[in-house]
């Protein structure tokens, strides 16, 4: 193996290390499904080594990532297979039932929803790192959670005959 071979090797083994857990848990939050979201994340990290873009930063090269990763669910959820099959609720990235409840409540939210949820309350984005991320206006991304905040508490109060789900606000 050349030296320019052990560098890319070193670089995307790095990349990878830094970043597949959080787009793992972006690509499952969003598709719901395992196995789907560890193809799309493999894809993501494959357009990384069809493109090699030049970062300026780590935040900066996850935040492309993230973008392409969150892309490829939008277009894996459009596809037609997708609409031909019955998502299967799986393993979930829950450290508790109540946990796992509350990813399947959000999971049940339109993806535009669910996407900006996740990206804000499991990853820490701020409102304006998530507009760029997903290519939107911040207002539009401050709007969506509004929304999505609303609809999980009309879900809650709806569902929660036994006072398992505290809501704040």
């Amino acid at each position: 193996m050349d030296n320019q071979s052990k560098r890319t090797m070193d670089w995307i083994k790095d990349i990878v290390l830094r970043n597949e857990n959080k787009l793992y848990r972006t690509a499952i939050a969003i598709t719901g499904n395992k196995s789907d979201a560890e193809d799309i994340v493999q894809d993501a990290f494959v357009k990384l080594l069809d493109k090699k873009p030049d970062f300026e930063s780590q935040d900066h090269e996850t935040a492309w990532l993230m973008r392409v990763t969150i892309n490829l669910c939008k277009n894996h959820l459009k596809s037609y297979w997708r609409k031909k099959t019955v998502p299967i609720l799986e393993s979930y990235p829950a450290k508790s039932e109540e946990d796992k409840q509350i990813i399947e409540i959000i999971s049940s939210l339109p993806v535009k929803y669910r996407t900006v949820i996740h990206l804000y309350y499991y990853e820490g984005y701020s409102t304006k790192e998530i507009a760029e991320i997903t290519n939107q206006k911040e207002s539009t991304v401050r709007e969506q959670m509004t929304r999505a905040r609303r609809k999980l508490k009309d879900f809650i109060k709806e569902n929660d005959n036994e006072g398992i789900y505290r809501i704040h606000g």
